[in-house]
């Protein structure tokens, strides 16, 4: 061997395969650390979320309790949702400022104080303050998880997926505690229990990415001009999140008073169980088969089991209804994201989430008023207009479902 063979294989070959290796090792490492921030924030919104949605099934059944009437009730669980409305912009720009660790762990601790909120105080302002400190908590932390798990366009389908399903498990044990023991132990010791909880999320914060996030909107923006995307999500808030879940405690109350609180609560830990088991097939079918077309599918289909509890087929619908928005739940950002790729992807998630979280602060409120008189018929409406608006969604062509802003 010479000497310039063995200083090519001893310098120059080396360096030129690691020149080849190179692209493939640093696709594989932002993958890892996409993967692994997506799933850190979705456990610290998984292990704090149960002290709201534990909430929704409670206040209405022991509205007496919280020392609030049933209007005030429905007033309630219709201000963490508003108030996100407001503050989406100053939540974003924190984010982009500080970062998803700061933005999460700040968000945690406002979660806990808002949870323990519900078990030590009474009556419509001090619950009143607890529910905004709430939505503001859950609006960065929503950001975060929507935000990282579509960071990378590799696997964002199976990520959202995994979100999703990593996010329902607090809830659905959350629920399925409260549901068990909120006769034994009441109400406000459920939350109680609930708020030490969730600080088990702060070490689990601690681990995000530390660097400034990505911008999410620009400054002094509040709410734009709906796109057919942010139209659809309002609907979806008004109805899946705000009508149907609000109105779930009050049917199950109707039909079956002496295990209200049971049924209500097992109905709605099956919507979580859903989004655990089918969340992530339900992104892989979205990469496969196309996020718009799966949930369109999806959503008139949940459109059928509103209608049939509009037709006293009660339990049958609700059952169709929260299978149905477990497959459905990582599909929304994903849609988002393919209609708006580059910069504008998570200016776009935020809107849509805007506008879903103005149709859930309505939801509560209309069915206040309307499931004393008409339930039956205010879910009927409910799956008239959802239909009406995903067919509109779905005969659009992408270039004009995107993000008005």
């Amino acid at each position: 061997m010479n000497l310039g063979t063995w200083a090519a294989r001893r310098y120059l070959w080396p360096a030129a395969r690691t020149a080849e290796r190179e692209p493939a090792d640093l696709a594989e490492s932002s993958l890892f650390v996409a993967n692994r921030a997506s799933r850190d924030a979705s456990v610290t919104l998984g292990v704090v979320l149960p002290g709201d949605t534990v909430l929704y099934l409670l206040l209405p059944l022991h509205a007496a309790v919280f020392g609030v009437t049933l209007p005030e009730a429905g007033l309630l669980l219709a201000a963490n949702r508003l108030v996100r409305i407001a503050g989406y912009g100053w939540v974003a720009r924190g984010y982009h400022r500080f970062g998803p660790r700061a933005a999460c762990l700040a968000a945690t601790l406002g979660a806990t104080a808002a949870t323990l909120g519900y078990a030590l105080t009474t009556g419509l302002i001090p619950l009143l303050l607890a529910r905004l400190l709430w939505g503001l908590s859950f609006a960065a932390l929503n950001i975060a998880t929507q935000a990282l798990a579509t960071a990378e366009a590799v696997g964002a389908g199976r990520r959202s997926g995994r979100s999703r399903a990593i996010i329902s498990t607090g809830p659905m044990l959350g629920l399925l505690f409260a549901a068990v023991f909120a006769e034994m132990i009441g109400p406000r010791a459920v939350f109680l229990v609930l708020g030490v909880i969730a600080l088990l999320a702060l070490p689990v914060a601690l681990r995000l990415p530390s660097g400034p996030g990505q911008r999410l909107r620009a400054p002094g923006r509040r709410l734009t001009w709906p796109s057919p995307l942010d139209l659809w999500a309002f609907v979806q808030g008004l109805t899946l999140d705000g009508v149907f879940v609000v109105g779930l405690s009050v049917l199950a109350a109707a039909v079956m008073p002496e295990g209200a609180t049971l049924a209500a609560g097992v109905s709605l830990a099956l919507r979580y169980v859903a989004e655990i088991v089918l969340g992530p097939p339900g992104g892989i079918v979205a990469e496969r088969w196309g996020a718009k077309r799966a949930l369109v599918a999806i959503s008139l289909a949940s459109a059928v089991g509103y209608a049939a509890i509009g037709g006293e087929a009660i339990w049958t619908g609700v059952i169709a209804v929260v299978l149905l928005r477990g497959l459905a739940s990582p599909l929304p950002a994903l849609v988002a994201a393919v209609a708006n790729p580059g910069a504008a992807r998570v200016p776009a998630i935020a809107a849509m989430a805007t506008w879903r979280d103005l149709g859930a602060g309505i939801g509560p409120l209309i069915a206040g008023l309307v499931l004393p008189l008409a339930p039956l018929a205010l879910y009927a409406g409910a799956a008239l207009l959802l239909a009406l608006v995903t067919l509109a969604f779905a005969r659009l062509q992408p270039t004009r479902w995107q993000w008005s802003g």
